[in-house]
């Protein structure tokens, strides 16, 4: 087993104690809620007479089910409505401060986690979402967890897990024009599978990570899950402490930075740790890269031909027909050229600050395709506010595409963006999966801001490459 690492040191320093099954009880330092995973946990609590144990370590907010058109309540959506209710029910009850879209801090909850300075290097973090895995790339242990278990962290703040194996995946050199943080993580699910992450954590290093701002690093650590690791993080820097320095808690707590820098320094994984694997990658030779398929496994660089089934291993096949067939691609074509109806921009992958930035360059001075419609979608209510002052909102909205307000929004489907029929949507999400984005005929092709931004306008897959006011990460 692995010694010495990032993972090794914060999990120690966590344990509680060693229980009769052999797991760990650990003891969690942020609980981020939302509104559709915590209901069932709270109302376990209730029948018990348990209250929270501790409300200071927790934070909710909205963002699944909330709509990012028309946000007037009562909700249009009885089930939203229904769900948004129950949330403000428990979160008053519980005395957990809750980031209500009348706050202006509303947003996807790990965006605004990162963004009030609550995800720290060193700190467990669980929250009922898969993709709690994005808090990892602060130096955190963050963890996505079920009913059961958030019902176990509101009544003591502990939570019994396995202790995992741990993967170094270094990535080497500079990343060329075009190829951003999505690109990375897709080449590497591609090349390890969406299961070669099981009973491991990732551990992200190298030049091309160390060379990442924090939001790249967020995208990275987000999409470990879509691997099968069970986290994923990054060893904290100067990057990352001076990403912190600017955030709420640490404006608000001044003495606090100093006061716990020492402890993030001591828990970055050791020159001398031992890992259970290493995978190196050359990121100067890495290209965009876009889903062909129906998992972010199934990718491919913009340039290389579409794999013959055949040709993969023998239990990818039936899949790789499958998924072919659905999304209406060959065996041998590039995905350049693939037409597309929607763009989305948004998710808890890529819809913070500087994706949208990104995006609005490759827009800029053009317009969205006649047969596309297009929508960008705000991580949270600070980057909406931010992007509106710095200009972004006119030109997202010049070139015709649907500015929205905060939410998950497109990224599931759950409230009423989503596809209709068989369209096909350039996409900066996470999951691909049929039925994803709200239609079982959908066709989803995961890409970087950049892409989805040429994309629309072009109507197609088209390599960022080749138009103008490319940039890089």
């Amino acid at each position: 087993m692995s010694q010495g690492t990032l993972y090794d040191n914060v999990w120690e320093q966590h344990r509680v104690t060693t229980l009769p099954n052999g797991q760990d009880q650990l003891f969690v330092g942020l609980h981020l809620i939302h509104e559709v995973t915590s209901p069932q946990a709270f109302g376990m609590l209730r029948e018990r007479d348990i209250e929270v144990a501790r409300p200071d370590l927790t934070l909710a907010t909205v963002d699944h089910i909330v709509p990012t058109a028309d946000q007037s309540r009562p909700y249009s959506d009885d089930a939203a409505e229904e769900m948004m209710a129950e949330l403000e029910e428990n979160v008053r009850d519980a005395d957990i401060d809750f980031l209500d879209p009348t706050t202006g801090d509303q947003g996807i909850v790990h965006v605004v986690g990162p963004e009030q300075g609550l995800t720290q290097p060193g700190k467990t973090i669980v929250c009922g979402d898969s993709h709690t895995s994005t808090h990892g790339a602060f130096g955190a242990l963050a963890f996505g967890i079920g009913t059961s278990q958030i019902r176990d962290v509101l009544a003591t703040q502990t939570i019994a897990m396995d202790k995992q194996k741990v993967r170094k995946i270094q990535v080497d050199g500079e990343l060329q024009e075009g190829v951003e943080a999505k690109d990375i993580i897709l080449e590497i699910i591609r090349r390890l599978g969406t299961e070669g992450g099981v009973g491991y954590v990732y551990e992200y290093a190298g030049e091309a990570i160390e060379d990442l701002g924090m939001e790249g690093r967020m995208s990275i650590c987000n999409m470990s899950i879509e691997g099968g690791a069970r986290a994923g993080y990054v060893n904290p820097d100067e990057t990352t402490y001076e990403w912190l320095e600017e955030t709420d808690y640490f404006q608000d707590n001044p003495g606090e930075f100093d006061r716990l820098k020492p402890y993030w320094e001591s828990i970055r994984s050791d020159e001398d740790a031992e890992y259970d694997d290493v995978v190196t990658i050359d990121g100067s030779s890495l290209e965009p890269v876009v889903t062909w398929g129906t998992t972010p496994g199934q990718g491919v660089g913009i340039t290389d031909p579409i794999p013959e089934p055949h040709e993969l291993p023998e239990d990818k096949q039936d899949t790789a027909r499958r998924a072919q067939e659905h999304m209406r691609v060959e065996p041998g074509d590039t995905m350049n050229g693939y037409e597309i109806d929607v763009a989305f921009l948004g998710s808890c992958t890529n819809a913070r600050l500087p994706d949208l930035r990104r995006a609005a360059q490759i827009v800029e001075g053009r317009e969205v395709h006649d047969d596309v419609r297009a929508m960008v979608v705000p991580g949270s209510q600070r980057v909406q506010k931010a992007a509106k002052e710095e200009g972004l909102k006119d030109v997202f909205e010049d070139a015709g595409f649907d500015w929205r307000n905060a939410g998950c929004s497109m990224c599931l489907g759950m409230n009423e963006d989503q596809l209709e029929g068989d369209e096909a949507c350039a996409s900066s999400s996470n999951r691909n999966f049929i039925g994803r984005q709200g239609s079982k005929d959908g066709r989803t092709v995961l890409m970087n801001p950049q892409m989805v931004a040429a994309a629309a306008v072009e109507g197609e897959v088209t390599d960022v490459r080749e138009l103008e006011e490319v940039v890089s990460v």
